[in-house]
Parts: C-alpha cells; sequence; structure tokens
C-alpha cells in the first residue's frame, strides 16, 4: 500500500512554540478531553514534511500524537526552543553544515517509505509506516541530547519504546546486535549525489542487544508534539539519551539483527575518534578537543552558555550497569 500526504507549509510563526505554551496547551486539551478525539492535531502537527501520507495514516499519526502521554522520567530542564531543534541539525545526507538538513529538504518525500526487517529474528520482512507503529501507544518524553561536537540540547521526543517494537519481531537467541540503515536515495538526499562524498552511503549505526531493549531507546516519529521534519529525522529516528548524537539514525528504512558487532559509518570513517559503544563521557576526550563541557542551545559568541557535561549525559542511574565491568576508555 502507498503512503501519501499532502504537502506541508514552512513552520509558521505559531508553531514555532515556546516550551510554556507548548505544554499549558498539552495539559488544557487533556484536561478538557481532547486529546484523544484528533482536535489538538490541527493545532499541533502539521503535513508530514512534504511528505506524503494518505489521509488514513495523517489521520492515525496526528491522533497519536495528539493522545501521547506524558513520559515521568522527563528532565525539568528548560527546552531548546523548537527553532533550533528544527534548524541547527548534523544530517549529511543534506550537506555538512548545521543549516543544510532544513536548507536542502525543503521537497523531501516519505512516499514510498518501507521498512525492512532482516537477520536473526521469526517475522521478517518489509513494512509499511502504519505497520511500524499501529500498535504502540506514543509517550512524550524529554530528552537530554548531546552531539560528540560538544554541543546540546534539550528536547521533547514523541515516540515509544525501541524495544517494544524489535519483540514483535521475535529475534532469536544469536540476536546480539541490532544493525540500522538510513535510506540511500539520492533524488530525495541531495549530499549523496556528490561523487566526491566521505562517506560510504548507507549511513549505519548499532545497539548491543541489551542497549537496543533498554526501556530509554526510543523510536522517535515526533518532536514538540509535531511529525518529525527531515532534518530531524523523518519519518522515523532513533534516540539513545545516553550516547552521542550520531549513534541516533535517521530516517531508518533497515533494521536487522545480528551476531556481530556491526561496523558503523563513524567507526569506518574515523576509528580512532568514533567507537561503537559512544557513551557520552567527560572522562574520555575526543582526540581533537575536550568532552568535560558542552555548549547548551540556544547560545551565542558573546553567551556560550557552557555546563559541565554529565556522564552518560545524566542517565548514569539507568544505564551504567549495562556497562558493569567494561573499560569505557578502551570502549569508547
Amino acid at each position: 500500500m502507498l503512503i501519501r500526504t499532502k504537502n506541508a507549509s514552512d513552520p509558521k510563526s505559531f508553531e514555532i512554540t515556546s516550551e510554556t505554551d507548548y505544554w499549558s496547551r498539552r495539559r488544557w486539551l487533556k484536561a478538557a478531553g481532547f486529546m484523544g478525539l484528533g482536535l489538538a492535531a490541527s493545532a499541533h502537527v502539521p503535513a508530514l514534511a512534504k511528505a506524503g501520507a494518505s489521509d488514513q495514516w495523517q489521520t492515525m499519526l496526528q491522533r497519536k500524537l495528539a493522545a501521547s502521554e506524558d513520559w515521568p522520567g522527563s528532565t525539568d530542564e528548560k527546552l531548546t526552543p523548537y527553532e533550533d531543534v528544527t534548524t541547527y541539525n548534523n544530517f549529511y545526507e543534506f550537506g555538512t553544515g548545521k543549516d543544510d538538513p532544513e536548507q536542502n529538504s525543503k521537497d523531501f518525500q516519505v512516499d514510498p517509505w518501507r521498512v525492512e526487517i532482516a537477520g536473526a529474528a521469526r517475522n521478517t520482512g518489509r513494512f509499511t509506516l502504519e505497520d511500524i507503529f499501529r500498535p504502540h501507544a506514543l509517550e512524550d518524553r524529554v530528552y537530554r541530547f548531546r552531539c560528540v561536537e560538544a554541543w546540546s540540547m534539550v528536547v521533547p521526543w514523541v515516540g515509544f519504546p525501541l524495544g517494544e517494537l524489535l519483540k514483535r519481531f521475535e529475534p532469536t537467541s544469536s540476536a546480539r546486535y541490532v544493525r540500522f540503515e538510513t535510506l540511500v536515495d539520492p533524488e530525495r538526499f541531495p549530499a549523496q549525489r556528490l561523487g566526491r562524498s566521505t562517506i560510504s552511503w548507507p549511513y549505519v549505526e548499532g545497539l548491543r542487544m541489551d542497549e537496543a531493549m533498554h526501556p530509554l531507546t526510543l523510536m522517535v516519529v515526533g518532536v514538540y508534539g509535531k511529525t518529525l521534519l527531515p532534518q530531524n529525522g523523518a519519518p522515523l529516528r532513533l534516540m539513545v539519551p545516553w550516547k552521542y548524537g550520531f549513534k541516533s539514525i535517521k530516517s531508518i528504512v533497515k533494521i536487522e539483527f545480528v551476531e556481530q558487532p556491526p561496523k558503523t559509518t563513524w567507526q569506518q570513517l574515523a576509528p580512532s575518534e568514533y567507537g561503537f559503544y559512544a557513551n557520552v563521557n567527560p572522562e574520555v576526550d575526543h582526540p581533537r578537543w575536550s568532552q568535560a563541557r558542552e555548549r547548551r542551545l540556544p547560545n551565542s559568541f558573546w553567551d556560550p552558555n557552557w555546563i559541565p557535561t554529565r556522564k552518560f549525559n545524566g542517565y548514569e542511574e539507568q544505564v551504567a550497569a549495562l556497562y558493569n565491568d567494561m573499560n569505557l576508555e578502551k570502549y569508547y
């Protein structure tokens, strides 16, 4: 079944929502009993980013976003404004500049879109986006996001635990890792048309199975209560909040259960700088800069807004046990 959407315009001024207005409106709608009726969707959710979804798909996604529940584990730190979240991005398929993803993704299409499930699992095949998220209730989760380049955000994502999705495919005992791929399509990703790209497409990431199944690991379908825009990884992206941002792969088209650690993109490009685990660790510097502190967005030249970096990005209590007896300087 093909998935089609209406065209979406760029964010309007009313869509560039302050964190106070965003949360206040959601609380009011829930209190009024409207969140399950799709009424909030028209106010908060633009069409799927110039992507083609049928009215049925669009309605389903909007209803799920509107009915999403607040997750009790969210950080209470001040949110990064929507405008910064959607205009300051790394997404090399659109270009290497921070504003390239927003500038070069205006005609991005998510029609057609399929997610291939492969490898050591009992249920494999190619699935539509409806297949992927139909059974899952969505949650609003505010996570800290830390880039390996030493800048950071606080982002209200919308999604569901990756582990709930993976269980549906019944991975076998030989599935010790999960490998992910981003879409390869030079028509949709202009940087993939360049003959001299340093990246060998597709972009590949991976997690150990226990990391993938951890309840913090999120399959994301929205941000700030809206559907993901292309620059943020539409229509599906990962969010692993205790790892550097490059682990949270965008625009996913393949999930594969494998026995051996997959060779990830940045491991292959610069193995001395980017390891497989990529856990946020202020005690282990990047070879070319310190990781002891980070620039929290928004910031400026005059006010860089430096703050101390926390081990595991502040999620140490939840995830440190995954790495007991591991040398985190060797397994960086």
